[in-house]
């Protein structure tokens, strides 16, 4: 089976500028952002999507979160960005491989879609 994108990423195979790095996730900026700060945030364990995750994956699944805040912080956005997680290519995945995107910099309008 052929690496995906963000494990290419991962490996350092393809470049990418890398904000944040710790043993379970890496985080990137977007090469398409939707605002002016679009990071994303990826597990370095290959999981699909979050509806593959199973009890196995909940530590993992903790750490994204509390890095989501981590990176928001070091980007400069404090308390203010939004995560989005989008679950399968109908919810607009492109990339099958979990990831978060942390997104700020402007005023985001609800409802996102």
């Amino acid at each position: 089976m052929s690496k995906t994108l963000f494990e290419k990423i991962i490996a350092r195979e393809i470049p990418a500028t890398i904000v944040y790095e710790d043993e379970l996730c890496l985080a990137f900026k977007d090469i398409n952002p939707c605002a002016p700060l679009h990071t994303l945030l990826v597990p370095k364990k290959p999981l699909i999507q979050l509806s593959h995750a199973t009890a196995e994956d909940q530590a993992m699944l903790g750490h994204l979160m509390l890095t989501a805040t981590k990176v928001a912080a070091l980007e400069g956005l404090g308390d203010a960005y939004r995560l989005v997680v989008n679950n399968g290519a109908k919810a607009g995945m492109s990339v099958a491989h979990l990831h978060l995107h942390i997104i700020g910099g402007r005023p985001l309008k609800w409802p996102p879609a």
